[in-house]
């Protein structure tokens, strides 16, 4: 379900914040993220931490910033109001389960291998969006964050890679299964996916 597109997309969400970067920030959205590098590469290049401990502690530092409910339900679009309470919490963690799996197994592979530039932010009422350049030998890839202002702090929402947002493509995706098969199918095959990306990871 998740093609070579999303899963670039996915890739390219871990590396903004866990990658060295260049360029000055332009406020706080970008500040923040910059704080999460920085404490995510002292973890990463520790070499006392095994693999899982360092997953574990960078997921710690990158997910108080990522709100995976709004993440969640705009990419279940006029879906999610159709959902119990109960429903929307499940569908929340396995959301946020299918990103971490599918990101979780590149960070240290491509740790040292790209840059960010900074290129500025676009401010619009209490969402922002923060852009910037993933540089990799020859390529100069778009990687612009969107963040939402709420409990007074910014946190990301959506991401989007060479002009494709990540929520836009799992809309997509997610009603067309639904309108399809169902809510109940959705479901079963994100948990499919979860189980074999871990499997392989």
């Amino acid at each position: 379900m998740i093609g070579l597109l999303m899963r670039s997309v996915i890739f390219g969400l871990t590396l903004q914040l866990l990658l060295g970067v260049s360029g000055a920030w332009a406020g706080p959205p970008t500040d923040i993220v910059r704080q999460i590098i920085e404490k995510s590469l002292d973890i990463i290049q520790n070499p006392s931490y095994g693999r899982q401990e360092k997953q574990r502690k960078v997921r710690s530092i990158v997910d108080p910033h990522f709100d995976y409910q709004e993440m969640a339900k705009r990419s279940l679009g006029p879906n999610w109001g159709k959902l119990s309470p109960g429903q929307r919490q499940e569908f929340v963690a396995l959301f946020s389960q299918l990103l971490e799996a599918s990101y979780s197994d590149k960070i240290e592979k491509y740790a040292q291998r790209v840059k960010i530039d900074y290129t500025g932010e676009i401010l619009s009422g209490d969402t922002v969006e923060v852009r910037t350049v993933v540089v990799k030998a020859n390529d100069r890839m778009p990687l612009n964050y969107r963040l939402i202002h709420e409990g007074g702090t910014w946190k990301v929402y959506d991401v989007v890679f060479e002009g494709v947002s990540l929520v836009s493509n799992y809309r997509s995706q997610f009603s067309r299964i639904i309108h399809e098969s169902g809510y109940a199918e959705l479901v079963k095959r994100l948990k499919t996916k979860v189980s074999e990306i871990t499997r392989a990871g």
